[in-house]
C-alpha cells in the first residue's frame, strides 16, 4: 500500500524568537527552484502589537534559502503589509514561476475584525526577488490561489478558492487572456458572475470544507492538485486532512482521478499541538529526484514536509478504487427473513461460512420478533444459490449466559464464525443474556456429524474474561509454533492472543493476549474495529478482512490487513480504504442502516466470497480475485 512518509526532520522550519515578524510562528510553506537553490515561502506570525488600536499579531510572508527542500539556513521578510487592501496580514503564500516571472498569491487581510469582505487574494509579480510589483487580484472573498506554470490551451490559468470564509467554498478555475487580467476588477465581475462553470468538483459533503494547497504540479498523466479537505468542519468534529486530485492536461475542469480518504490527518505531536491545535495543511509541493515533496503547515505553527514516489502516487490516483475490486451478487440478497419461521422472521444476517463435501455451508445469525438470536443453516453448490434452507435451527441458546433475562431484549448465539481444524468444525460466537455484557463463546461439532446434520455440538464455554464487553472471535486455521492463535475484540480493537489447546473450561482460563489493531484516527475506521471472518493463510501473509466505524457518520466499512505469516502478530499493512461498504439499497435500510458485515470469507480458487450481513437485515454474498486485494498491500 502507498505511504506517504513524513520527513524525520519534522518540523523543518519553526518560529525565530530573534525576529519580530516571524516570533510566533511560520507555517504553510511553499517551494520553488531558483537556479541550484531552494526558495521556501512561509507565512510568518508576529507577536501581538497594538496596531490601530487593536492587539493582534500580523502576518507577512517571510522567504528561506537551502538546497535540499529541508535544511534552510538564511531567511527574511519578504512581503509585509504596505497597502491599505493587506494592511491587516499577508498569508499563505503560493508560487508559481510562468514567463521568467514569478507570481506570490497570497491572502490579503483589508479589514479587523476579520470578515469574509475583508479577505481577498493578492499577487506579488518578481523577477529577481528584490524589485516587487504588487496588486489586489479578487474582488471578492477568496483565498488560496496559485498559478499554473505553463498555459493550457493557449490561455494563462490558475486555481483558487472562493466565497472561503461564505461557504461553501468552491475550488475553481480562471483563465485568463492577458496577465493584466489576473487583477481586472472587470474580469472578476464577469467570472464571478457564471462561478458555478468554473468549479471543480472536489467536495463530498456540506459539512466538509476545501481549500486549495499547492500550486497544480505537471505529470505526463495529468496536473497534480494537492489540496485541503476538512471533513466535518461544518458539524464537528472537523478532521483536516491532506487530499489530492489529478486533473486533465488540456481542460482541468476535469477529474481524472483523486483521493476519497486524507493521505495525511494530525498525528505527530508538532501537528496535533501548537497556536491552533490537530491541523494540517498542504501549501506546496516541489518534485525532487522522482519524489512528490508536499509541504505543510502544522497546528498554524511550524513547516512541515512528507513525500511520495510520484510515479507511483500518480498511477494510485487513476487506478481503480479499492472497492472497485470487490463484485456484489447482481441477485443480493441471497437469504431474507422468512415470515413462516417465527425463529428467523424480524432478520437474518452475518453468517459463518465453510467450504466442506463439494458445498458452501453457511451458519447465520436469525432474529425471532422478541429479539432473540439462534442459528439457521443453508447450503449452496456455487456460492450464490442456496437452495438447501433448513426450516429449524441448529443452534440455540443452551447456557445461562446466553438465555434471555430480560423480556424483549437482544439476546441469544450471535454472529458466528467458523473453523476447521482436523476433524472438527469450531464455532466461536458472541454470547449475551440481555443483561451482563457481551462474551465470547465456544463449541465444536464433528465434521461428519455437521454434514450428516446430526446437531450434536459440544457445550458452550464463554472463553473471554468476565465483566469485559468482548466478541467478533475467530480461531486462526491450523497451529502455528504449537499455538493455537485466537482473534477478538476487546473494547474498541483487535486483539491476538496464543494459548497452547482449545480445553477451555469457562471458569478460569480466558483469552486476552495483546493488541493486534487500533482504531485510526481520521479514517473510516476510526471508531473501533473487529475482525469479520478468520483469516485466510496466502503466500503474502494471512489475509485478515476486518470493519471498522467511522467517528464522522457511524457507517460499517469493510477493510483488509496482511499479517505474517510465521508470527500473526505482526501487521505488515492495511488498506488505507475500504474493499467494501454500505451503497445498495439493502445495505442502507433495514434493523441498522448503513451495515456491510462479514462473519464468513471462502476462497475458491482464486476467488473470494464474502458472506455478510447488511443493515442487520438480510445476508449477501461479494467476490473478489485474491490476487487483486493482495496488491493493495
Amino acid at each position: 500500500m502507498l505511504q506517504i512518509k513524513r520527513s524525520p526532520e519534522n518540523p523543518i522550519l519553526l518560529p525565530d524568537r530573534n525576529h519580530f515578524w516571524e516570533a510566533d510562528a511560520v507555517f504553510n510553506p511553499c517551494p520553488i527552484i531558483v537556479g541550484n537553490k531552494i526558495n521556501l515561502f512561509y507565512r510568518a506570525a508576529a507577536s501581538s502589537e497594538n496596531y490601530d488600536g487593536f492587539s493582534i499579531q500580523i502576518s507577512s510572508i517571510g522567504q528561506a534559502v537551502g538546497s535540499d527542500g529541508i535544511h534552510f539556513k538564511d531567511r527574511w521578510q519578504f512581503i509585509r503589509p504596505e497597502y491599505d487592501w493587506e494592511r491587516y496580514g499577508c498569508e499563505d503564500p503560493r508560487v508559481t514561476k510562468f514567463n521568467g516571472k514569478y507570481f506570490i498569491f497570497y491572502t490579503a487581510l483589508s479589514k479587523f475584525p476579520f470578515s469574509a469582505e475583508g479577505i481577498k487574494i493578492g499577487v506579488a509579480v518578481t523577477k529577481d526577488f528584490k524589485h516587487i510589483e504588487k496588486h489586489p487580484v479578487t474582488p471578492f472573498n477568496a483565498k488560496a490561489m496559485a498559478l499554473f506554470p505553463v498555459k493550457i490551451k493557449g490561455k494563462i490559468a490558475a486555481v483558487l478558492t472562493v466565497n472561503t470564509d461564505q461557504p461553501p467554498a468552491k475550488i475553481c478555475l480562471a483563465l485568463f487572456n492577458k496577465i493584466e487580467d489576473i487583477w481586472s476588477e472587470d474580469y472578476w465581475e464577469r467570472w464571478y458572475g457564471s462561478l458555478d462553470k468554473h468549479v471543480i468538483v472536489l467536495q463530498r459533503s456540506t459539512n466538509d470544507h476545501i481549500e486549495v494547497g499547492a500550486p497544480p504540479v505537471k505529470t505526463n498523466k495529468g496536473w497534480l492538485l494537492v489540496y485541503s479537505y476538512i471533513k466535518n468542519y461544518f458539524s464537528g468534529p472537523a478532521v483536516f486532512g491532506i487530499e489530492a486530485a489529478l486533473l486533465d492536461l488540456k481542460n482541468p475542469l476535469k477529474i481524472i482521478g483523486r483521493t476519497n480518504k486524507p493521505l495525511l490527518i494530525p498525528e505527530e505531536g508538532y501537528e496535533q499541538h501548537g497556536r491552533v491545535h490537530n491541523i494540517v495543511f498542504p501549501s506546496g509541493a516541489l518534485v525532487k529526484n522522482n519524489k512528490l515533496m508536499i509541504y505543510y503547515g502544522a497546528a498554524d505553527t511550524s513547516c512541515c514536509v512528507a513525500s511520495v514516489g510520484l510515479k507511483e502516487f500518480v498511477n494510485e490516483l487513476i487506478s481503480p478504487s479499492c472497492s472497485a475490486l470487490v463484485k456484489r451478487f447482481s441477485d443480493n440478497p441471497i437469504i431474507k427473513p422468512a415470515g413462516e419461521h417465527p425463529w428467523e422472521a424480524k432478520a437474518v444476517f452475518n453468517p459463518g461460512a465453510v467450504d466442506l463435501g463439494g458445498r458452501i455451508h453457511l451458519l447465520y445469525r436469525a432474529m425471532s420478533n422478541d429479539n432473540t438470536s439462534v442459528l439457521g443453516y443453508a447450503s449452496s453448490p456455487d456460492g450464490f444459490h442456496f437452495n438447501n434452507r433448513l426450516a429449524e435451527p441448529v443452534y440455540v441458546p443452551r447456557e445461562d449466559f446466553e438465555k434471555k433475562n430480560q423480556a424483549g431484549g437482544n439476546s441469544g448465539c450471535e454472529d458466528p464464525r467458523l473453523t476447521v481444524i482436523g476433524n472438527k468444525i469450531y464455532i466461536c460466537y458472541t454470547a449475551f443474556n440481555g443483561v451482563g455484557p457481551t462474551r465470547v463463546a465456544l463449541s465444536s461439532i464433528l465434521i461428519n456429524d455437521f454434514l450428516a446434520k446430526r446437531w450434536n455440538w459440544a457445550k458452550p464455554v464463554l472463553i473471554s474474561p468476565p465483566d469485559t464487553d468482548d466478541k467478533d472471535a475467530a480461531i486462526f486455521p491450523k497451529k502455528i509454533k504449537g499455538k493455537y492463535a485466537i482473534l477478538h475484540r476487546l473494547g474498541f480493537s483487535i486483539w491476538i492472543d496464543f494459548v497452547d489447546n482449545l480445553n477451555f473450561d469457562g471458569k478460569s482460563k480466558w483469552i486476552k493476549g495483546r493488541v493486534l489493531m487500533n482504531p485510526r484516527s481520521g479514517q473510516s475506521d476510526s471508531i473501533k474495529v473487529g475482525i469479520t471472518a478468520p483469516p485466510i493463510e496466502t503466500k503474502n501473509g494471512w489475509l485478515l478482512i476486518y470493519h471498522g466505524i467511522s467517528r464522522s457518520d457511524s457507517h460499517y466499512r469493510v477493510r483488509a490487513a496482511l499479517l505474517d505469516r510465521s508470527n500473526p502478530a505482526v501487521v505488515l499493512a492495511r488498506t488505507r480504504d475500504p474493499i467494501f461498504e454500505p451503497e445498495t439499497d439493502y445495505e442502507k435500510q433495514g434493523i441498522v442502516n448503513n451495515v456491510v458485515f462479514p462473519c464468513g470469507a471462502i476462497l475458491i480458487k482464486d476467488q473470494l466470497f464474502f458472506y455478510y450481513g447488511a443493515a442487520d437485515k438480510v445476508i449477501a454474498v461479494a467476490t473478489a480475485k485474491l490476487g487483486d486485494i493482495l496488491k493493495l498491500f
